[in-house]
């Protein structure tokens, strides 16, 4: 089933509900189409693609075998900082069993994409605040990322990561759509990848297209580590077909595993992590 919706709180929320209950996916009203025609044009845009993209194909794509994963690289030395995860289609489910599933100390923020427009995404996250052990938002231009805090990115905005004067911030901007989409979950992928290199955990959930794919090549080449959800459990494999076919994956797992490998990757990456250094006095003998 696939919801219509207008771009209300109602309307909103209702959808929320529908997709929590078992709905696919939903399309948006167009608010600034002028004319029935041309509403009926932004509709058919909207609902063509999500239809075929539901209907299951046969041949269907093969899940990669252990060896087409990422290629095999040094083991890491440090820990992460932090947690990306991108989605579409089929994403509110998957991102609430994930988010619900995670531990109320993780020791990192995390910053969500899921492919959805202004007022879904607040309530959104206010729905898996409700029902997370972690702290979850919407994300705001300057907002600190903290260790436990879930951002979710706003709808119509992208949203990066930045440097702030005490850590990593919250920054958002209106630029091109990127993969038919904003927020993109490359253009938050390909910053967390400029700002802390290989320190990332990264995440690809169920959707349509390929967004994430490019961000995922940027944190593949940095050294970041990227699970991503199995076709079996997928609503739509394309996001995360596509970072698996072209073979960065660290891992391919069904979604009800994701959350535990995700908790577990943050506390090894920890625990494997060298010890600081002794600090040294200048002012002892030698």
């Amino acid at each position: 089933m696939i919801m219509f919706s207008t771009l209300t709180e109602r309307a909103a929320a209702a959808t929320l509900e529908a997709l929590s209950l078992g709905a696919r996916d939903y399309v948006t009203k167009p608010g600034n189409a002028v004319g029935a025609s041309a509403t009926l044009e932004a509709v058919r845009s909207q609902l063509v693609p999500r239809i075929k993209a539901l209907v299951p194909r046969e041949p269907r794509t093969p899940q990669p075998a252990p060896a087409a994963l990422a290629d095999r690289r040094p083991a890491r030395t440090g820990p992460h900082e932090l947690l990306v995860i991108g989605a579409s289609i089929g994403g509110p489910d998957a991102v609430a069993a994930v988010v619900r599933a995670l531990p109320g100390d993780l020791p990192v923020p995390v910053v969500i994409v899921q492919h959805m427009p202004p007022i879904f995404t607040r309530l959104f996250a206010q729905r898996l605040d409700r029902t997370s052990r972690l702290a979850v938002v919407e994300g705001q231009p300057g907002m600190g990322l903290t260790p436990g805090l879930v951002v979710v990115a706003p709808g119509d905005l992208h949203l990066l990561v930045a440097d702030g004067l005490r850590g990593p911030v919250v920054a958002t901007n209106q630029g091109p759509r990127q993969n038919g989409c904003r927020p993109a979950v490359d253009v938050l992928f390909g910053s967390a990848a400029a700002m802390f290199g290989d320190r990332v955990l990264a995440c690809v959930l169920t959707g349509m297209g390929q967004d994430g794919l490019h961000g995922s090549r940027r944190l593949h080449a940095a050294g970041s580590e990227i699970v991503v959800q199995d076709e079996a459990t997928s609503v739509v494999w394309g996001m995360p077909g596509a970072v698996a076919t072209a073979g960065l994956a660290d891992r391919v797992l069904p979604l009800p595993r994701i959350a535990a490998d995700l908790s577990d990757a943050l506390r090894r990456a920890r625990d494997e992590a060298p010890p600081p250094s002794p600090r040294i006095d200048a002012g002892a003998a030698p």
